[in-house]
């Protein structure tokens, strides 16, 4: 994947923020419909998904509000914000919507890369969300980690 302009290591988009804002309690990869125009603007890894979620309609799941900005080079865009059939199993299907039912999960989408093969996926979370309290827990024991691993450092 050494293509000028292309995402370093395949990711063409990271939510960041969804570690933070959620517990993620599994992952699993999909796949996502696109047109011509969104994977190659996503080749060049200006997509965004930090306010992106992924919801039910008409038995099927789609990934909403993810924005894929317009290809510069061509006349037949796509709209940016459309949402986006994501691809999966049925039996994976009906676990994550029967998850979503019953326990109060969110699926929410932690990032947009290409497989080796060259197909777009997406990884997506099933999350439950973080109080104040627990961001504050987490944040703590992350800076209690780079403080201790600086001073194994500094001991030799």
């Amino acid at each position: 994947m050494s293509r000028a302009g292309e995402a370093a290591a395949g990711i063409a988009a990271q939510n960041r923020r969804a570690r933070h804002d959620f517990f993620i309690e599994s992952t699993i990869e999909a796949g996502i419909m696109l047109t011509g125009t969104e994977v190659k603007s996503l080749r060049l890894g200006r997509a965004s998904i930090q306010e992106a979620f992924a919801a039910e309609k008409g038995g099927e799941l789609y990934l909403i509000n993810a924005y894929i900005p317009e290809y510069e080079a061509s006349r037949w865009n796509h709209e940016t914000r459309r949402p986006r059939k994501l691809l999966l199993r049925r039996r994976e299907l009906d676990k994550l919507l029967g998850a979503v039912k019953r326990d109060g999960i969110a699926i929410v989408p932690l990032d947009i890369h290409f497989n080796p093969r060259g197909f777009a996926k997406i990884s997506l979370g099933l999350a439950k969300g973080k109080r104040k309290a627990d961001k504050r827990a987490a944040e703590r024991d992350k800076v209690w980690k780079r403080d201790k691993a600086r001073l194994m450092r500094a001991r030799g």
